[in-house]
């Protein structure tokens, strides 16, 4: 059974995530209001068939990322946009679903994210990206970015209703406290590692709130396009960014750079 597995999903030869760039983090918040208008727009039809396919697009999403064996910008950026639909699912039923208020799944899923970070870091000694070259380091990845984009629907959610932000302020909000970390790094050195997880996490409720502000109905407080357009759109943007890495290949990892095992 064991052979079998490492068959299917055989250990890493490089570096399985991208490097960090600007049009990284461009993706990336597209991924995140995406993921947010997709989720919308399945969820406004039967909730089963919606949550199925959501799930189904996480596992085909998983099992095409862990048969790579190295950086991949259309499964990993596949998989980003399925967690990026699928967290924000999960995030929505506890809350419409469970009846748990904003600030208890938020608490629930800093809780999570605070617990992966702490087994990662005990069991592997390094939360860096550029130590992502073994399978199990790469599920420590992938179960953090999960955790992140539960936890950003869910803190979006809350600042925008439970606090009575809206969208829109929620958006800028986001967009001033995600500058943080950067100046940080920049003015005072703050740990890189630090510094991109910090950022990292933010790009969900930062993109998702913008999104819900361009799709969400104008008796809420939002632009009224409608969660399948915007769906669309960003999808449409996400694919062709992915398609400009893939044939460019301007985010491969550099093997230098890479965190011994």
């Amino acid at each position: 059974m064991t052979t079998t597995l490492r068959r299917a999903f055989p250990d890493p030869v490089a570096a399985k995530v991208p490097e960090v760039t600007a049009l990284f983090w461009v993706v990336k918040i597209l991924t995140t209001g995406g993921g947010e208008a997709v989720s919308d727009y399945l969820s406004l039809g039967s909730r089963v068939v919606g949550g199925v396919v959501e799930l189904g697009l996480f596992v085909i999403g998983l099992a095409w990322q862990f048969r790579t064996r190295r950086y991949t910008a259309a499964a990993y950026w596949f998989l980003a946009y399925a967690i990026a639909i699928f967290g924000c699912g999960v995030a929505d039923l506890m809350h419409k679903g469970f009846g748990i208020p904003y600030a208890g799944t938020s608490v629930f899923w800093g809780v999570v994210l605070i617990v992966v970070f702490t087994v990662w870091q005990r069991t592997e000694h390094t939360l860096s990206i550029h130590s992502i070259t073994t399978q199990r380091r790469e599920l420590f990845y992938w179960a953090t970015v999960f955790a992140t984009f539960a936890l950003g629907t869910a803190v979006g959610d809350f600042t925008a209703n439970a606090l009575g932000l809206g969208y829109l302020a929620s958006g800028i909000a986001f967009g001033v406290f995600i500058l943080v970390p950067w100046l940080l790094r920049w003015r005072f050195d703050l740990d890189e590692v630090v510094a991109f997880w910090w950022a990292y996490l933010l790009t969900r409720p930062l993109g998702a709130s913008f999104a819900d502000y361009v799709s969400k109905s104008t008796a809420v407080g939002g632009l009224g396009l409608g969660d399948g357009r915007t769906a669309v759109v960003l999808t449409a943007a996400v694919v062709v960014l992915v398609g400009y890495l893939a044939v460019t290949r301007r985010d491969i990892q550099s093997p230098s750079r890479a965190v011994p095992c």
